[in-house]
């Protein structure tokens, strides 16, 4: 692959690795360079496809829900749902205050 895109400097480097407040050694800063190059290297050639013509879009396949749809349906007996409740009062579950 020819090489399209300018190397970073290790002071960009180093600045990128402040701004994400990552520490790290002049060894480990020269790994990043070459990796974070390698990635600039690769959004080049994605810039040079040919998108003409092709529509946007947010997926690369059809989507579908796999959940069935909410439909209205009859309720459970109150005294049948508050069976188990460790607290209730009238029709409703009965819960510690959460808020002052």
């Amino acid at each position: 692959m020819p090489d399209r895109t300018p190397q970073l400097t290790i002071e960009e480097v180093r600045h990128i690795a402040i701004l994400c407040r990552v520490g790290a050694t002049d060894e480990e800063l020269e790994r990043l360079r070459e990796q974070l190059t390698h990635i600039l290297e690769q959004f080049q050639v994605l810039q040079e496809i040919d998108t003409e013509g092709v529509p946007p879009t947010g997926h690369s396949v059809a989507l579908h829900s796999v959940m069935r749809d909410d439909e209205p349906g009859p309720s459970y007996p109150a005294e049948e749902v508050l069976a188990n409740a460790p607290r209730q009062e009238d029709d409703y579950f009965r819960v510690r205050a959460v808020l002052e």
